[in-house]
């Protein structure tokens, strides 16, 4: 389900971070460098490494297009590379001199978050290359950030083991003691939880600290109330502090590696251990998946960064069987990028992407949909796919049989979701106007439906 594709070795000191664009592979180390590979076949860029920092480089991250790097270093700065180059296009100093241990893009690239040892948050404006707001924690230094997935806050972490919450006017919403001994990494999930009512979203985020631990939070954005933050769960696979932890960009994953050497890999639906992977020789230091492609790259103290590569059909496959009806309802665009790969239709990728077409999109393609709208001309390739929808619209069928019939809703003959069980172990399904409208009443009182309630 998972192979070592490659290794690269190329650092001359402990790997610090690595990160991910649609084409490059980037690494940073303690030996001052950033080193950048392109994904077709790993081969270092012509203009890599990339030399400025005197001391060693803690994090590097790309913007959201790619076009931008930013690397961050123990000399103070925060640097930002022209990726088709290497040529440097900004040097920014951290006000204080001190240390800077993480940097982050926002989802738009306007800004840049660096965090530094002395505690003092920077915001600079990404375009102007010049300080916007500066900000600082109570106690400890700065070492993880993360931006929300709509970009309107950013949470960072501290060597003290405080969560904060951060809006994009530097101003300090919420701060809370997550991890005991300190944080040392945090991220968002890219994707909504599923579930969430109008004018309300849901996302993961993902902390890890010293205390061995991984901390599970759901932040909740309200238009007009702000946000709230909720504590989940807590994953406990690793025997030792846990330095790293990342998102798949569908949000079905999370890895995550640790002091004890190893990488794990988890299922984020049902919080279960897809993988243990036990190659680095020393602390893993950083994890992060690839953007459009299912690689995962992991940098340990070895000196090393392993690139992995799934399955994509095996995941696929197994994501229907754990959960057949959100696979029909709710697969992203990425999932059905996956699948595309899977079934060796990679050529298509790009044009399902430009129609966005997502599962239930792509349940409802025809012949005439793929010729006129997709306008993929040629006759085999569009018989091609067609079987294989069909294929998978069988299997989808015959998995949702499976389900005994008491799980089903009556109305959306879908699986039920949280229902309520009443005192005479009836149970029930909530159901909101604004879902169903006037009509709906209507019907259930048509079929004499007693077991929903509505809000």
């Amino acid at each position: 389900m998972v192979k070592l594709l490659h290794t690269l070795a190329d650092h001359e000191d402990d790997v610090n971070c690595c990160a991910f664009s649609s084409s490059l592979l980037a690494t940073c180390s303690l030996d001052k460098t950033i080193r950048l590979y392109s994904l077709s076949d790993f081969a270092e860029a012509p203009y890599s490494p990339l030399k400025f920092h005197t001391y060693a480089v803690h994090c590097c991250c790309f913007s959201p297009s790619g076009h931008i790097l930013a690397s961050c270093s123990t000399d103070g700065t925060t640097v930002l590379w022209d990726t088709q180059n290497g040529q440097i296009l900004a040097v920014m100093e951290q006000p204080s001199g001190s240390p800077v241990r993480v940097c982050r893009f926002s989802p738009d690239s306007t800004c840049l978050v660096s965090g530094a040892s002395d505690g003092t948050v920077v915001l600079w404006n990404a375009q102007s290359y010049k300080l916007h707001r500066c900000a600082s924690v109570k106690d400890g230094s700065l070492v993880a950030c993360a931006f929300s997935p709509p970009g309107n806050l950013f949470v960072t972490g501290s060597s003290c083991g405080d969560l904060t919450v951060w809006d994009d006017k530097m101003r300090c919403l919420h701060s809370e003691k997550a991890h005991d001994l300190g944080i040392t990494c945090c991220d968002f999930s890219s994707q909504p939880v599923p579930g969430g009512e109008q004018g309300l979203q849901f996302f993961q985020l993902a902390s890890c600290g010293q205390d061995c631990q991984i901390k599970i939070w759901i932040i909740s954005f309200i238009h007009i109330l702000g946000f709230e933050l909720k504590y989940k769960s807590t994953l406990t696979g690793h025997c030792a502090p846990v330095l790293a932890c990342a998102f798949s960009h569908d949000g079905q994953m999370l890895v995550s590696g640790s002091v004890d050497k190893s990488v794990i890999v988890y299922d984020t639906n049902t919080e279960n251990i897809l993988h243990t992977l036990t190659q680095h020789t020393r602390y893993v230091t950083t994890c992060a998946f690839a953007p459009n492609i299912l690689l995962l790259a992991t940098g340990s103290m070895d000196k090393t960064v392993n690139i992995w590569q799934f399955d994509t059909e095996t995941l696929c496959q197994a994501k229907i069987q754990d959960h057949p009806k959100q696979f029909t309802e709710n697969w992203s665009e990425d999932d059905v990028s996956n699948w595309l790969c899977a079934e060796g239709l990679e050529d298509l990728v790009d044009i399902f992407k430009m129609n966005n077409i997502d599962g239930r999109e792509l349940l409802n393609l025809t012949k005439e949909s793929l010729a006129d709208d997709l306008k993929i001309e040629s006759l085999g390739l569009r018989s091609k796919v067609l079987r294989k929808i069909e294929e998978l619209r069988t299997k989808v069928k015959t998995l949702s049989s499976e389900i005994p019939d008491e799980f089903i809703c009556p109305i959306t003959r879908e699986l039920m979701k949280d229902p309520v069980i009443a005192s005479d172990e009836s149970s029930y399904r909530i159901l909101t106007r604004s879902q169903w409208g006037q009509s709906a009443f209507s019907k259930l009182n048509q079929q004499g439906l007693n077991n929903t309630a509505f809000t």
